[in-house]
């Protein structure tokens, strides 16, 4: 329900959008009857977007092991990049170095799709072209890496938008009362 009202609040800019083309904003009844619709049914829509986030937010449980194996089964092969590149400013042949990662990463997705354990580290970790690296798998391949500035990026919106906003409005933090009936 969420996405689904989320599109049809994208939609909604095209409505006032079309009139301002062809009226100029000149205020005639098509341009106030317009208006009326489009942002009373933006502000519902995305109020209904809100309370539906809060219900499903708020019994949300955090399977951390869960999360672990996802990204046991993933991370590998998104840190091959970076083991390529360190690999290769220490000295490694690119192409050849490129050629064994691509080797080891379909022996090792075939084992995925098969319901087995990831085992493209200690393939990369025995093999000897990636000698320069095998110690600094570990660090090559952490998380943290591959996430940007996401974490800091949701610090500072809830730091500089978020809380600011509810606190100017007197609404608790744990706000997550509401029903929406679509």
């Amino acid at each position: 329900r969420i996405n689904s009202l989320a599109r049809f609040l994208q939609t909604l800019v095209l409505n006032p959008a079309e009139t301002a083309s062809t009226q100029w904003l000149e205020r005639t009844l098509d341009d106030s009857a317009n208006r009326r619709l489009a942002m009373t049914e933006g502000f519902l829509t995305t109020d209904a977007i809100m309370q539906l986030v809060l219900n499903v937010t708020s019994g949300l449980v955090v399977n951390e092991k869960v999360i672990e194996k996802h990204l046991q089964a993933e991370l590998p092969f998104m840190a091959t990049e970076t083991i390529l590149m360190a690999a290769t400013r220490r000295g490694g042949d690119r192409q050849k170095l490129h050629e064994q990662i691509r080797v080891h990463s379909m022996a090792a997705g075939s084992r995925v799709k098969q319901g087995q354990d990831n085992n493209l580290m200690s393939l990369i970790q025995e093999d000897p072209a990636f000698a320069n690296v095998k110690d600094d798998l570990g660090s090559l391949c952490d998380p943290a890496l591959f996430v940007g500035r996401a974490p800091n990026q949701v610090t500072d919106y809830l730091q500089d938008e978020v809380i600011p906003a509810l606190k100017a409005r007197n609404i608790p933090m744990d706000a997550s009362a509401g029903d929406v009936r679509i």
